[in-house]
C-alpha cells in the first residue's frame, strides 16, 4: 500500500480546522519542515522559504473557500474537481477528514489516541457510497496514513473484521511513532508563547510605562486617617447603642414589623 506524504495544503487545511493561531503557524512548519520527507512532499523539503509561501497560498485559498474552523464543511478542503489519491473519488471527504486526524496525531505526542466512530461519521462526512465500500475505503484510508485501530479496552482491532458502531481508538502505528523525532512539541510551543508574552509586556512597558501600584486600605483606616481619633470614638457610640438596643426591636431581614401588621 502507498504511505501517503502530506502537502502544504493538508497543512494549511491542518491549520484552519484546529484553529492554530497565527503566530504560532511559523512554529508548526518548522516541526514538520524538520520531520523530513518522511512526512512532507520532497519538493517542499528542499527550502524552508518555499515551504512557508506555500502554506500561505493554501491558507488564503482554503478561507476564500469558506474552510475557516472544525464547524467547516470538509469538502471544502478540496478543490472543484480534485481526484481522490487514497480512496474512492465518492470518499474524498473520509480521505481529506483522514489526513487532519493523522496530522493531529503527530503534532500532539501527548496524546495517544483519538477516539472515532466509524460508522457515524458516513453522516457527518456526506458520503453516499455503500457501506462495503465505506469499510473498504476505511481500511486503506488507514492503512495509507499509518494508523491503527484499537478497542476501547485497548486490545488491536482488526478492522478487515468490519467497522462496528463503536467507538476505537485510532493512533499512529509504533514504527511510524518510533520515527518521529522532538515529540515534545507541546512543550517547546509552550515556553514560545511565554517568551512572545514576555516580549509583549517589555514593548508596553516602553511605550506607555510602569504602573504605580495602588494601595489597599480598608475602610476603618480611611475614617481614622481623615478624621482622626473621632471616627474611632463615633463608631465605638454606634456599637455602643446597637448593642443597648431592646431585643424586641430586632427583626430578621426580611421580616415584617409587628406594628405594622394589621
Amino acid at each position: 500500500m502507498h504511505k501517503y506524504i502530506f502537502n502544504s495544503r493538508d497543512v494549511a487545511a491542518y491549520f484552519k480546522y484546529f484553529s492554530v493561531p497565527s503566530y504560532l503557524e511559523v512554529s508548526y512548519m518548522q516541526y514538520i519542515f524538520n520531520l523530513g520527507n518522511k512526512i512532507l512532499a520532497e519538493p517542499l523539503t528542499r527550502d524552508f522559504e518555499h515551504f512557508k509561501n506555500e502554506v500561505f497560498r493554501e491558507l488564503y485559498f482554503l478561507w476564500a473557500n469558506g474552510f475557516e474552523g472544525e464547524r467547516s464543511d470538509i469538502s471544502a478542503m478540496t478543490a472543484d474537481g480534485q481526484l481522490a489519491l487514497i480512496c474512492d473519488q465518492e470518499c474524498i471527504n473520509l480521505e481529506s477528514y483522514m489526513k487532519l486526524i493523522c496530522l493531529h496525531l503527530i503534532f500532539s505526542g501527548n496524546l495517544p489516541y483519538i477516539n472515532l466512530n466509524f460508522t457515524g461519521m458516513i453522516l457527518q462526512l456526506g458520503l453516499k457510497c455503500d457501506s462495503d465500500v465505506y469499510e473498504d475505503n476505511i481500511r486503506r484510508i488507514m492503512e495509507s496514513l499509518r494508523l491503527v485501530a484499537y478497542d476501547s479496552f485497548g486490545h488491536a482491532f482488526d478492522l478487515g473484521l468490519g467497522v462496528p458502531d463503536e467507538l476505537l481508538r485510532v493512533s499512529l502505528n509504533d514504527e511510524f511513532k518510533s520515527s518521529l523525532v522532538n515529540r515534545n512539541f507541546r512543550d517547546s510551543l509552550k515556553k514560545e508563547q511565554q517568551n512572545w508574552l514576555s516580549e509583549l509586556k517589555e514593548k508596553s512597558l516602553k511605550v506607555f510605562g510602569s504602573i504605580p501600584a495602588r494601595r489597599k486600605t480598608g475602610t476603618v483606616g480611611r475614617n481614622s486617617n481623615s478624621r482622626g481619633t473621632s471616627g474611632s470614638v463615633s463608631g465605638a457610640k454606634y456599637s455602643d447603642t446597637a448593642s443597648q438596643m431592646p431585643a424586641n426591636k430586632v427583626q430578621p431581614k426580611g421580616a415584617p414589623s409587628s406594628g405594622n401588621r394589621k
